[in-house]
């Protein structure tokens, strides 16, 4: 009896995947962040986001079990995005790093200004309906601005280090001060469709540090 041949697998080469899914799962993704920097959990309707990709519920339901599900998902996404964004600026030692606080600030209000101040911060928008969210948002808001917090903290010790910054300064708390007035500017830039909330800010904290 003859055996039947199989050819055999290129070495090194992976198995086929099913792209469409992935691309699939990807374009909700992406539309998510779009969609929730614009408007919260609340606001964001599943048919209605659905309907602008083209991608029936029942596909939606064998990615993501639930709608909660879904935002978390994002949020990942978008705190991923926002960490990277943070490096680029906070540690590029091409510049002072008080001059890299400002550089951010400035990719911040073009990014703004390219969608027409229609989109803010997810963490922002998400923060503001945290009476109405499911319970295990809360933690993860937390934890996103803790970790943006130890970012700009790590950059101004560098400021005190570069003489920019007095020994006695606390990092942590400018650090925190810092996140707390920003989202605050953000949400009145959007309210004004300009930039002007977020000069002011700026311009005030550094004024603010002390010498």
């Amino acid at each position: 009896m003859t055996e039947p041949i199989t050819k055999p697998r290129r070495p090194g080469r992976p198995p086929k995947l099913d792209r469409d899914n992935l691309e699939t799962r990807d374009v909700l993704i992406r539309r998510g962040l779009e969609v929730l920097t614009e408007q919260g959990f609340t606001a964001t309707g599943l048919d209605f986001l659905l309907k602008q990709v083209g991608i029936p519920k029942g596909s939606f339901y064998n990615y993501f079990p639930s709608k909660e599900a879904f935002v978390r998902v994002v949020l990942d996404h978008y705190a991923d995005y926002f960490a990277r964004l943070l490096d680029r600026h906070l540690l590029d030692e091409s510049m002072s790093p008080l001059e890299r606080l400002v550089s951010f600030v400035q990719a911040a209000k073009a990014g703004m200004a390219r969608h027409e101040f229609r989109r803010g911060c997810m963490v922002g928008n998400l923060g503001q309906e945290i009476g109405v969210l499911p319970e295990g948002f809360r933690p993860l808001l937390e934890q996103i601005q803790q970790d943006w917090q130890a970012r700009l903290a790590t950059c101004l010790r560098s400021a005190q280090a570069a003489g920019e910054l007095p020994h006695s300064a606390h990092c942590e708390d400018l650090a925190a001060f810092f996140w707390i007035g920003w989202e605050g500017a953000v949400l009145r830039a959007r309210l004004v469709q300009g930039e002007a909330p977020l000069n002011t800010f700026i311009a005030g904290f550094l004024r603010g540090l002390p010498q």
